[in-house]
C-alpha cells in the first residue's frame, strides 16, 4: 500500500528558488506548531498559488510548502496566554496580529500564523485571497463576457461605420455632381458675359486715351452713317420709294375719307327716314327711300 505521494523535488526546488527571488510576497512569520502550542518563525515566500517557508532568509532550501488553491484567510483573535499577567507581556501579545489560513479539502489542518505589524498581516491576506488560480477563473470569465459584450459593440459599431461610410461616399459623389454642374454654369455665363477689363488697375492715362479713341471711332461711325443715309436719300430707289409712298397714303386718306362720309349718311339719313317710314303717320314711303338711296345700302 503506498503511503505516501511522490512529487517532482527538483520542480519544487526550482519554485522554491522563484519564491524566493520573484515572491508575491516575502518576510517573516511565526507558524504554529501542529503537535503543540509553540510558534517557530519561519521565512515566507508566495509564489502563484503555492507557499514556501524556510528555517531563514538566506536558505536554499525550503522546510516545507503549501498549495493555496481553493483556500480562504481571516484573521483570528490572539489566543489566551497562561501565566500572563496584565503586565507588558500581555501587551505585546495583543500587538500582534493573527490569522489562519483555511484550505478547501478535508485531513488538512489550519494555518495558524502571526506577524509583528497589523499591516504587514492584512497584506499577508490579501495576497494568500488572490493567490488561487479559482478566483482568477472566475475573473478571467467575466472577462470573457465582457470581451464579447466589447467585440458585438465593436461589429456593431464596425456596421455603422460602413453605413456612414457608404453615405459619405454617396454624398461626396453627389458634391462632385453638383461641383461640375456649378462649374459649367459658371463657364456658360463667362460665354455670355461681354469681356469686361478692369478698369481699376488701369493706368488714368491709359484710361484717357481709350476713352478719346471710343469717342473718335463713335464719330466716325456717326459720319460715316450720315453719309450712308444721304447717299441713299438721293439715290433712284429712294425717290421711287417716296413717290410710292405718296400714292399709299392717299389712297388710304381717300379710303378713310369715303367710309367717314359713307357712316354720316347711314347714321345721319338712311337709318331716320326707314325708321320714320315705318311709323303710324309716316311722312315717306320705303319704296322713296329706296328710291333715293337706289337700294345701295342694303347693308344698313
Amino acid at each position: 500500500m503506498q503511503k505516501s505521494v511522490r512529487y517532482n523535488e527538483g520542480h519544487a526546488l526550482y519554485l522554491a528558488y522563484l519564491a524566493r527571488k520573484e515572491g508575491t510576497k516575502r518576510g517573516f512569520l511565526s507558524k504554529k506548531a501542529a503537535e503543540a502550542s509553540r510558534w517557530h518563525e519561519k521565512w515566507f515566500a508566495l509564489y502563484q498559488n503555492v507557499l514556501f517557508y524556510f528555517e531563514g532568509e538566506q536558505s536554499g532550501r525550503p522546510a516545507g510548502m503549501y498549495l493555496l488553491e481553493g483556500c480562504s484567510c481571516e484573521r483570528t483573535p490572539a489566543p489566551p496566554r497562561a501565566g500572563a499577567g496584565p503586565g507588558g507581556s500581555r501587551d505585546s501579545l495583543d500587538k500582534q496580529y493573527y490569522f489562519t489560513v483555511l484550505f478547501g479539502h478535508e485531513g488538512q489542518k489550519p494555518l495558524e500564523l502571526r506577524c509583528e505589524e497589523e499591516q504587514d498581516g492584512k497584506e499577508w491576506m490579501e495576497a494568500i485571497h488572490q493567490a488561487s488560480y479559482a478566483d482568477i477563473s472566475i475573473e478571467r470569465e467575466v472577462l470573457m463576457q465582457k470581451y464579447i459584450h466589447l467585440v458585438q459593440i465593436v461589429e456593431t459599431e464596425k456596421i455603422a461605420a460602413n453605413q456612414l461610410r457608404h453615405q459619405l461616399e454617396d454624398q461626396d459623389t453627389e458634391i462632385e455632381r453638383l461641383k461640375s454642374e456649378v462649374f459649367l454654369s459658371q463657364k456658360t455665363k463667362e460665354r455670355m458675359r461681354p469681356y469686361q477689363s478692369n478698369q481699376e488697375d488701369e493706368d488714368p492715362d491709359i484710361k484717357k486715351i481709350k476713352k478719346v479713341q471710343s469717342f473718335m471711332r463713335g464719330w466716325l461711325c456717326r459720319r460715316k452713317w450720315k453719309t450712308i443715309v444721304q447717299d441713299y436719300i438721293c439715290s433712284p430707289h429712294a425717290e421711287s420709294m417716296r413717290k410710292r409712298n405718296q400714292i399709299v397714303f392717299t389712297m388710304v386718306e381717300a379710303e378713310s375719307e369715303y367710309v367717314h362720309q359713307l357712316y354720316i349718311l347711314v347714321n345721319g339719313f338712311l337709318r331716320p327716314l326707314r325708321m320714320a317710314a315705318s311709323s303710324k303717320k309716316p311722312p315717306i314711303s320705303h319704296d322713296d327711300v329706296s328710291s333715293i338711296f337706289l337700294n345701295r345700302f342694303v347693308f344698313a
